[in-house]
């Protein structure tokens, strides 16, 4: 079944914050990230501003960009540093991601400034990730030259960077994973005005204390982030997910006394872990059948009817059981059961439940509704014991050899290193625990979160990159989705870590 058109008036009343929500490098799962366009497209959706990250190119000016080279997202290579304005000009960062995108180029800090206001009149806030620890006196400048106000926050991971823009003048942002007392020590001694950690990273004890400065998230997409961070709530977050996260500060405005869990909530579908070519079938080996239930519950304090239904946005699926409408009392429940079938070569993009709530608040007024939806992410689950082991990598394209990485608990780390090759040399291990990702040569070193409930999975990602020939292109790798660090290359794994440290 198609999934409901996309637009705001799907995802009901688009109500005001906080928590302001921002466009996580635009609005990256439908345009380009970094791009003006991407950015135009986030505003249009009704996001309060946008999020984008800088570094400064050879000749000084600051390009939107996360990465520090240009081959992940641009037709080009090589450190962003290395090449001067009129060298990026001519560079293509838009057909990576879909050739209608072909040739759009690489913003400058001025033109993102520059961007046009909402529907309401009202100009886009701006949260600036300074990659490059030289720029905050160049942003510095362009903020104080523009001839209209604007709502900005300069954040960075790195104290001194916070410090150096703080004492620019400029409004600042301390980055970090987990709300903890030391950053909260340094915000309030420091008089720095937002901290922002990853998505949950304030659901630990330092969260639950006073902060003397605004309260952010970073990233936050996964739906019961999403509800924990609007019924906070924080002063803001960006998001890769916007019509998602409106729909959940919707949610949270229509139902403010509910505390209840998600109202639409449906396992992960598990991928196994060590199938041969032979095993694979049609759609390799990141497929499968599975059978599921789909918890639905009324938030509301009036009744609905709900339409639950599958969109499939990449990959093959087979579903019964749905698409189906059930009607639902304040409070009430029902669990649908449903089966889906079916797959892709590669991690990618995820087929997503869809519920439909509508409702009337009385005879003759007008229908109301409000869209949820929850992708079935497919995972692949590892449990670590106390030695070593192999970890078979997937088999994405037909004709893959098998190719392996081990690995093993080292203390307070996750060691991993590329047992077999499968042919490729030069070699880049990728290993993402939590929210970290770290890169290496044939091996990997990650450290373990220090807070860490034996009992739940760590999202987890594991693979490496490497050329066939010298000098072709590299070819990833993989054990499941998360890698590389982004969209579009499906949800992490889990991993369940046992024995003693």
């Amino acid at each position: 079944m198609q999934g409901p058109p996309d637009g705001v008036g799907e995802h009901g009343e688009l109500v005001p914050g906080p928590p302001w929500i921002l466009g996580h490098r635009g609005s990256p799962a439908e345009a380009p990230e970094n791009t003006l366009v991407s950015l135009r497209r986030a505003i249009d959706l009704g996001l309060d501003g946008v999020e984008y990250d800088l570094h400064a190119c050879a000749s000084g000016e600051p390009v939107l960009i996360h990465d520090e080279t240009l081959d992940r997202t641009t037709d080009a290579h090589g450190p962003v540093a290395l090449l001067t304005l009129p060298e990026l000009a001519g560079i293509d960062a838009g057909s990576w991601f879909h050739r209608r995108f072909a040739g759009e180029p690489l913003p400058l800090l001025e033109e993102a400034l520059e961007l046009p206001g909402n529907a309401a009149g009202s100009f886009p806030q701006h949260m600036i990730e300074l990659k490059d620890p030289t720029l905050a006196g160049e942003v510095a400048r362009q903020l104080s030259e523009l001839a209209r106000p604007l709502s900005v926050r300069i954040a960075s991971f790195h104290r001194r960077v916070v410090l150096e823009a703080r004492d620019l003048g400029l409004p600042t942002m301390l980055l970090g994973y987990d709300a903890n007392e030391a950053d909260r020590r340094f915000v309030r001694d420091e008089r720095i005005e937002a901290y922002g950690t990853a998505p949950g990273g304030w659901c630990v004890p330092a969260g639950e204390a006073e902060w003397s400065c605004e309260r952010w998230s970073w990233a936050v997409d996964v739906p019961e982030d999403l509800l924990d961070a609007c019924r906070r709530p924080l002063f803001g977050f960006n998001t890769n997910q916007p019509l998602r996260a409106l729909a959940t500060r919707a949610l949270v405005h229509l139902a403010p006394h509910d505390l209840g869990p998600h109202p639409l909530r449906a396992g992960p579908l598990e991928v196994a872990v060590g199938l041969s070519a032979e095993e694979t079938g049609a759609h390799g080996a990141w497929a499968g059948r599975w059978k599921l239930d789909a918890e639905l519950r009324n938030p509301f304090p009036f009744p609905v009817v709900v339409s639950l239904g599958l969109a499939v946005r990449g990959g093959a699926f087979e579903v019964a059981g749905l698409p189906i409408a059930v009607r639902l009392d304040p409070g009430g429940e029902v669990i649908v059961p449903f089966s889906i079938a079916g797959g892709s070569w590669s991690p990618g993009e995820d087929p997503a439940l869809f519920a439909r709530f509508q409702w009337r608040r009385g005879p003759g007024r007008p229908e109301e509704g409000l869209v949820l939806d929850r992708p079935l992410g497919r995972v692949r689950t590892l449990t670590l014991e106390e030695r070593a082991q192999r970890v078979p990598m997937l088999i994405e394209r037909p004709g893959d050899p098998l190719a392996s990485m081990t690995i093993r608990r080292q203390g307070r780390e996750l060691v991993a290193w590329v047992e077999n090759p499968a042919g490729l040399t030069d070699l880049r291990a990728q290993a993402r625990l939590g929210d970290l990702v770290r890169t290496g040569g044939r091996g990997v070193r990650v450290p373990i979160p220090e807070q860490l409930d034996a009992s739940a999975p760590i999202p987890f990602a594991l693979g490496f990159a490497g050329r066939p020939i010298a000098g072709s292109a590299r070819i990833l790798r993989r054990f499941c989705g998360g890698l590389p660090y982004g969209l579009g290359a499906g949800v992490p794994g889990r991993l369940f870590l046992t024995g003693r440290a």
